[in-house]
């Protein structure tokens, strides 16, 4: 038996402990070299079958064939006999112990007033070793099942199993305290791995987090993450327990990281609804680690924060169905189907990009959120008098000062959240499909967000499209409005090349708290996103481990005339000043010429 390369396997010398007197003679690793059975010494190794125990060391050697009538005699063996006979309905292996990082979240109050808790992560079953259930033999190489041991849906979830995880080591992920580091390449002793997706926990199932009417705030450094990266943070509306109490073949759950859905649909996940993906599975032509079956996950999804240091995004993305739900084929729409908006979830979303939306000086490298530095991020989630969402809301804290999102300079496109009526004005000046208000717009997103979401957090890079619908222009030969997404030159972001040549790139989640509105950070009651120019003075930020003092900046709308414009000047949108301008430099009443870039001054 060798152990490939889906996994890690036990490292170290192991001898074989044999009920009775038996004794083994091993050579190392999970090779039998003979066995010693009073006094006489057995080499066929047809006679024997090696099983791992639960504890993985040491092996336990199940002597079988030759020894079954003599073993028989000894009313021990009973035990043995009922190990085996479960071994093949086994979805779970323990050769690697499964014990989830340490991470400690908080529950807020207000005023920053916030209890923490002491919870883990999980990694997606995904990323887990996959094999067979009667030994160490992958069932899952680089991106092709091995259909020797099965070739179907059920009999590889009858014969296949996912393992422990050994967290850094393996995949690169660590904790400390209220902080999870995730590691973009780690090459371990048997394997290297590309990115990460984790789940917080509660006990064995997945941390619950209601998102509506609440807010969400983390800290977050994408400093060492740049152009065709992704340091992700946002919420899907997959089943607390993994799938486990839903379909009878998952015997894993949320503890091993199954059940994962998004609004793409994907097709790239080996088990859905407690069946191996297996059927019509097609490997990759550019990902050796990945493919994609007949079947999709689909789910609600908001992205809180999809994100590097050169441009960031977040997103909801409504499905006409809540919770997970399984498609088939084209129908399941998104990445991996020729008609993208077939499926029941929006691919796109109504995203806020500050950069997309026009201006290219708030977030970034030295920016007025500066990317070279540790930043905190919080998103509000507002609904109406009829319960429903009506508003996302945006603020940044940074070197003690509330920032509100950037306000948009896209022309016809006002405002600096997400509302029904900007995800309508926005699509109509991009001119883009509308698949979000096909899906229900904010009343379904608000539906999703009502209900019990799970936290993901992730670093991942991009084979389907670089990464350039976040960070560069994209379509690449566009030139239509709201095609710039980001500085990144649109030959960035290539997988083979980020891996080879970034391959230490990191992002870090820390400080994780949630509550009621303006509950996270001390402060954000008196600031008023609508209407950044508005200051708040000083205030005292409080969260559970820091108290520091701070001021409300007045978002990136920096005013450079705050009387009305004398007749003559720029009507509304049009431009009004900027570095080489030679045209008017007032605006039409009751327009300000405001400063979007050194560049471009625009009356709004």
């Amino acid at each position: 038996m060798g152990w490939g390369g889906g996994g890690p396997a036990p490292q170290g010398r192991y001898s074989c402990v044999l009920l009775l007197d038996a004794r083994v003679v091993a050579n190392g690793g999970d090779r039998v070299d003979r066995v010693v059975y009073n006094r006489t010494t057995f080499l066929d190794k047809r006679d024997l079958f090696l099983h791992p125990s639960p504890s993985a060391k040491p092996l336990t050697c199940l002597i079988l064939s030759r020894f079954r009538k003599i073993l028989a005699m000894y009313a021990k063996f009973a035990t043995l006999a009922a190990l085996v006979a479960s071994a093949t309905a086994q979805q779970v292996c323990t050769l690697t112990t499964e014990t989830g990082p340490a991470l400690r979240w908080a529950k807020c109050m207000g005023n920053g007033n916030c209890t923490p808790i002491q919870s883990k992560v999980t990694i997606d079953a995904n990323w887990r070793w996959t094999h067979a259930t009667t030994g160490a033999t992958n069932c899952y190489s680089g991106n092709t099942w091995n259909t020797t041991i099965c070739n179907s849906g059920t009999s590889c979830a009858e014969k296949c199993c996912v393992d422990g995880a050994e967290y850094g080591p393996t995949y690169g992920i660590t904790t400390s305290g209220d902080q999870l580091n995730l590691k973009f390449v780690t090459k371990g002793q048997y394997s290297t791995n590309v990115g990460s997706r984790t789940y917080l926990m509660d006990g064995d199932k997945y941390q619950s987090f209601e998102l509506l009417g609440n807010e969400f705030t983390f800290d977050v450094d994408v400093s060492n993450i740049g152009c065709g990266l992704n340091g992700a943070l946002y919420f899907v509306s997959m089943d607390l327990d993994g799938g486990l109490s839903k379909f009878s073949g998952n015997k894993a759950g949320a503890k091993y990281g199954t059940g994962y859905c998004d609004a793409q649909c994907p097709r790239d996940i080996k088990f859905i609804n407690g069946e191996a993906n297996i059927e019509g599975w097609n490997p990759s032509s550019n990902d050796p680690n990945a493919g994609a079956g007949a079947y999709g996950t689909c789910c609600s999804e908001m992205d809180i924060w999809e994100a590097n240091n050169m441009a960031t995004a977040y997103t909801p993305h409504p499905c006409t169905k809540i919770g997970q739900t399984r498609c088939a084929g084209e129908e399941c729409g998104g990445t991996y189907s020729t008609d993208r908006y077939a499926g029941v979830c929006d691919p796109d979303g109504c995203d806020f990009n500050p950069y997309r939306m026009g201006d290219k000086e708030f977030y970034g490298l030295g920016k007025l959120v500066d990317t070279t530095k540790k930043m905190t991020v919080v998103t509000q989630f507002l609904k109406n008098a009829a319960g429903e969402l009506s508003e996302i809301k945006r603020f940044y804290v940074q070197n003690g000062k509330i920032i509100p999102n950037t306000q948009s300079r896209i022309p016809g496109v006002v405002g600096n959240t997400i509302t029904q009526e900007w995800c309508d004005a926005r699509v109509n000046a991009f001119t883009d499909f509308d698949d979000f208000n096909r899906k229900g717009g904010m009343v379904q997103m608000g539906k999703a967000l009502e209900k019990p979401m799970v936290l993901v957090m992730s670093i991942w890079d991009d084979h389907a499209s670089n990464m350039l619908w976040l960070d560069s222009t994209f379509p690449v030969d566009s030139t239509k409005l709201g095609s710039e997404r980001g500085a990144c030159a649109t030959t960035s972001g290539v997988p083979a090349e980020v891996e080879a040549q970034v391959p230490n790139s990191n992002v870090a989640f820390s400080n994780i708290r949630f509550g009621p509105i303006n509950s996270t950070v001390a402060g954000l009651g008196s600031v008023t996103p609508g209407n950044p120019g508005t200051p708040s003075g000083t205030t005292t930020i409080r969260s559970s481990t820091t108290s520091r003092s701070s001021t409300t900046v007045a978002s990136s709308t920096r005013t450079s005339s705050t009387a009305a414009a004398p007749t003559g000047g720029a009507d509304r949108w049009g431009q009004c000043g900027g570095q080489g301008w030679t045209g008017p430099i007032t605006c039409k009443s009751p327009y300000n010429c405001t400063v979007v870039n050194q560049w471009y001054h625009q009356c709004l």
